[in-house]
C-alpha cells in the first residue's frame, strides 16, 4: 500500500512541477517558448517513474497549463483573435477547436519531453 501511494504522490508532484516550471519559464524567463521541454526532461530524470507515467505526468502538466492559459487569454479578448485564427485554419471559426488543438500540442510536447527524460535515465 505504501508503494502505491508513493507512486501516486510522485505522479501528482511531477504534474505540478511540470506545470509550475513551464509557467514560470514562460512568464519570468527570457527563453524560447519551448524551454519547458528541458525542464520536463529534468523532472523526468529526477522523479523516477515508469516511462508511461512519466509521459502522462509531463503531458498532463503542460497540456492542462496550455489549455488554461489559452482559455483565460481567449476569454479576456472575447474570442476575437482565436475566431480569426480559426477562420484562417480549416476550423470554420471554432475557437473551441483551436483551444483543443493548442492543448493537444502542449500535451504531446510535454509528454514526449518527459518520456525522453525517462528513457535518458534508463541508459
Amino acid at each position: 500500500m505504501k508503494n502505491n501511494s508513493s507512486e501516486h504522490l510522485k505522479f501528482v508532484v511531477s504534474i505540478l512541477l511540470c506545470a509550475l516550471l513551464g509557467y514560470a519559464l514562460g512568464i519570468y524567463g527570457n527563453l524560447p517558448w519551448w524551454s519547458f521541454v528541458v525542464t520536463n526532461m529534468f523532472i523526468a530524470l529526477l522523479i523516477i517513474q515508469k516511462p508511461i507515467k512519466s509521459f502522462m505526468s509531463g503531458a498532463l502538466g503542460i497540456g492542462l497549463l496550455w489549455l488554461g492559459l489559452a482559455f483565460v487569454i481567449d476569454n479576456q479578448n472575447h474570442h476575437i483573435l482565436s475566431v480569426k485564427v480559426a477562420n484562417i485554419l480549416p476550423l470554420k471559426g471554432s475557437f473551441q477547436a483551436l483551444l483543443a488543438i493548442t492543448s493537444i500540442v502542449g500535451f504531446l510536447l510535454g509528454g514526449l519531453a518527459s518520456l525522453t527524460g525517462s528513457f535518458m535515465r534508463k541508459k
